[in-house]
């Protein structure tokens, strides 16, 4: 099991290289309209006249009237206070969440294809917000809204420009999640500990907090440029994570693979202790990434760093067959290891071996991944091989 510290690291990590965009494409909006309330409407009077005076009987002039001069506009709140209470928001919510997953994580602990199908349906509902700000009037109907109700607090907060506007819109984040957050959700649960659960999910939120702090400042400054193109621009931006998403659900389901530039293992099943090169770069033999034991059993080697290497492998059908994740300062979502087709989940060590028994395997390929989808490979299992 994880220490808390670990998964403390591994959600920053996660956030820091892959959460933050991610997580901008789909809650941009929600940041935008969080950072970019109006100031309150005020009636502006018609201007005082001083020194105006009434006409005399006789018919005197009056003196030329004077205007009063304007009242000093209000201070407009620091630009990054109503960020801070957004992010302060997102945080509490998914530290909450991350314990109650932690807690739960034996009950509600879901398959690689089921949370596979959680993936290509998050992807699913952002095209719908992405046409929706297109302003597909067809999909206005299917898009999620928020309950009138919680509207109506958000407007009342934004007529006094309170800080609880940010801070609950970043608190409803947790219900919009990206394929990232999806992700370190997983680990929330297989960490199977509130307090686990809960370091990992706040150190995914301070991992995206750099990103979210920029872009609300930006927001926040440009309000009025960027009014009438932020919708389209959020929603071009929503549709590609959308399809990214929808290809790392597939991905992950064992269904479809897109990657191109898969770094194979040349090296065939080699006896422990032969005097034969196992790879083309000679490796000894126990160090090669396929090999046979002595007793008889194939040793399949995956070393796990940020990424996975090799990514696809030759190894020989109708041999029991382990597989050995190898975690060398592992870290990320490739610690989130799994094999959609077996049900397999596992957190990879930091440092050191995980054993995965695969049984005896007919011809066929099987496919592995990330939890997200985003990283994959595959063993190919042949006849005499």
């Amino acid at each position: 099991m994880p220490s808390s510290l670990t998964l403390l690291v591994t959600g920053l990590s996660t956030g820091l290289l892959a959460g933050g965009a991610s997580c901008a494409a789909v809650q941009g909006g929600l940041l935008a309209g969080a950072v970019t309330r109006r100031s309150p409407a005020t009636s502006t009077p018609a201007p005082a006249m001083a020194g105006a005076r009434p006409a005399s009987p006789g018919g005197a002039r009056p003196s030329k009237p004077k205007r009063a001069p304007a009242a000093a506009p209000a201070p407009e709140p620091k630009a990054l206070v109503p960020v801070g209470a957004f992010l302060a928001g997102k945080l509490v919510s998914h530290t909450l969440l991350g314990a109650l997953l932690g807690i739960f994580g034996d009950a509600l602990q879901p398959s690689p294809r089921a949370r596979a199908v959680m993936l290509i349906v998050s992807a699913v509902l952002m095209l719908l917000f992405a046409l929706d700000l297109f302003g597909v009037k067809a999909v206005a109907r299917l898009v999620p809204r928020p309950p009138a109700s919680f509207g109506r607090v958000l407007r009342r907060s934004a007529k006094t420009d309170s800080m609880a506007t940010p801070a609950l819109i970043g608190l409803a984040t947790v219900l919009v999640p990206c394929g990232v957050t999806l992700s370190v959700e997983l680990i929330a649960v297989t960490s199977g500990s509130p307090v686990a659960g809960a370091a990992v999910m706040a150190g995914f939120v301070v991992g995206t907090a750099p990103l979210f702090t920029a872009l609300g400042y930006l927001f926040r400054r440009t309000s009025r440029a960027l009014s009438g193109r932020l919708a389209v621009v959020t929603g071009v931006v929503v549709l590609a994570v959308a399809l990214w998403t929808a290809a790392s659900g597939l991905q992950a389901g064992g269904w479809a693979s897109f990657t191109t530039n898969e770094t194979a293992a040349v090296a065939a099943p080699t006896p422990a202790g032969s005097q034969g090169p196992a790879t083309d770069q000679e490796l000894p033999a126990e160090e090669a990434p396929v090999r046979i034991d002595t007793a008889g059993k194939q040793i399949v080697t995956l070393t796990v760093t940020d990424f996975y290497e090799p990514t696809a492998f030759t190894a020989k059908a109708g041999v029991p067959t382990t597989l050995v994740l190898r975690g060398k300062d592992s870290g990320g979502c490739a610690r989130a290891f799994t094999i959609p087709e077996l049900g397999v989940q596992e957190i990879v060590k930091r440092d050191g071996d995980t054993e995965i028994d695969l049984g005896t395997r007919k011809p066929g390929t099987l496919r592995f991944s990330c939890a997200m989808g985003m990283q994959t490979g595959s063993i190919n299992f042949k006849e005499g091989a």
